[in-house]
């Protein structure tokens, strides 16, 4: 069965409130709050995270991106990626779940035609799917053969976020006639789709992360949501917009995760003392090695975190110009986005690591915790190497050339 139906009928505007962005600020702050009381004894559990995904559908987060028309929160992108940094800081692997929820169930935006991408954003909304997967290309590839009855989907998906909780499955399929690689939504317990939590990370452990097989998978035509080819003459600069959208996610993750060690770090200096000098307490204007570091670290995050703003500034402005983005445009925005990416992998790495020399021998103790920081951070970053990014940004640089059509892991 396909996407279902949209009333026929329209909502008028008067018939619904819209929250504003403070209001969705201030349920991201209290969520995290909420998650932070736990998260050391529900990382080291390491269990299938559907509690926190409950906590995130409670809190109105899931429907956040989805029109207000349509049954959702009806607020945009920046809010979206603060909300999303706002719980990477507290839990990074539900950071990173809630970040990939966002980029999958928006993507009919990017991939197909607005009544489909409509009915998408409805069904979403009224069941309160949450979304896990991802379009990145891999190998082997998923397949999509044509039949009497529409299409089947078969082969195996590696590690993808998301899909040991999610209701819908987005994920990236060829067609076997063409070779086109294709968007494709699946319901996660239809005949045929096999989840394996075979993930097995040492760090977001809580990404519900792991393995899909599709064996004969039945898939409707509502279920195919578009082209996913990096020719530009089958991608429009604003369906290319999609991978700077979902890299800049993966930049709030990362400076989340920095923000977040930073403040429990401090946090944990005041009441302790410094490894160097015993006599003194961790955090004292007398020691001179902790504010130092402290310092370090507090320019790189907060360097990074102004590169990321204007990244955001120009994804947002990419996403109003709609279909009258140039491929010029796009190429910039991509290229501000990997210059993020690099900033701020740099500062979750440093920061993640540093923040355990500044406790010393004290951060080993796992009741404490701090070693998921750095193992959260790491873990990202190798899924999401910023070397092709830098490469990119060089390459622009140097030669004017185009950044790659590259969709987030």
């Amino acid at each position: 069965m396909g996407i279902a139906t949209a009333p026929s009928g329209t909502t008028s505007e008067s018939d619904w409130t819209v929250p504003g962005r403070a209001h969705w600020l201030r349920v991201a702050r209290e969520t995290a709050d909420d998650l932070a009381t736990d998260a050391v004894a529900r990382e080291q559990a390491g269990k299938a995270p559907f509690d926190e995904v409950s906590r995130l559908r409670e809190a109105g987060l899931l429907t956040l991106l989805i029109p207000a028309e349509l049954g959702g929160g009806g607020t945009d992108w920046p809010t979206a990626y603060a909300v999303v940094r706002e719980i990477a800081a507290a839990d990074g692997a539900i950071g990173q779940l809630l970040g990939c929820h966002y980029f999958l169930s928006w993507s009919a935006r990017f991939f197909t035609e607005p009544a489909l991408a409509d009915r998408v954003a409805w069904q979403s909304a009224a069941e309160q799917w949450c979304w896990g997967g991802g379009f990145a290309r891999q190998e082997p590839l998923l397949t999509l053969t044509k039949t009497a009855d529409g299409h089947v989907l078969d082969g195996r998906q590696s590690y993808a976020t998301g899909v040991l909780v999610a209701d819908r499955l987005a994920v990236r399929a060829v067609r076997a006639d063409t070779g086109e690689p294709l968007a494709v939504v699946v319901d996660s317990v239809r005949h045929g789709v096999g989840i394996d939590g075979d993930a097995d990370t040492f760090g977001q452990r809580l990404a519900a992360g792991g393995s899909v097989e599709f064996d004969a998978v039945q898939v409707a035509a509502d279920d195919i949501l578009g082209s996913l080819s990096a020719d530009e003459d089958t991608l429009s600069p604003l369906a290319a917009l999609a991978s700077p959208v979902g890299r800049l996610l993966s930049v709030q993750l990362l400076l989340g995760m920095a923000e977040g060690v930073l403040a429990e770090t401090r946090e944990y200096s005041r009441a302790g003392h410094s490894p160097w000098h015993p006599a003194w307490p961790v955090g004292s204007p007398q020691d001179p090695h902790v504010l130092t570091a402290y310092g370090e670290l507090t320019v790189l995050t907060r360097a990074a975190s102004a590169l990321a703003d204007q990244a955001l500034e120009a994804v947002h402005g990419g996403l109003a110009l709609g279909e009258d983005l140039t491929y010029d445009e796009y190429a910039e925005i991509s290229v501000l986005v990997a210059m993020a990416e690099a900033a701020a992998s740099r500062a979750a790495q440093e920061s993640t690591a540093r923040a355990l020399d500044i406790l010393g021998a004290r951060s080993a103790s796992s009741r404490l915790g701090f070693d998921r920081f750095w193992r959260n951070a790491r873990t990202h970053t190798l899924y999401e190497p910023v070397t092709h990014r830098l490469r990119d940004v060089g390459d622009y640089f140097l030669n004017g050339a185009h950044p790659p059509f590259v969709l987030p892991v």
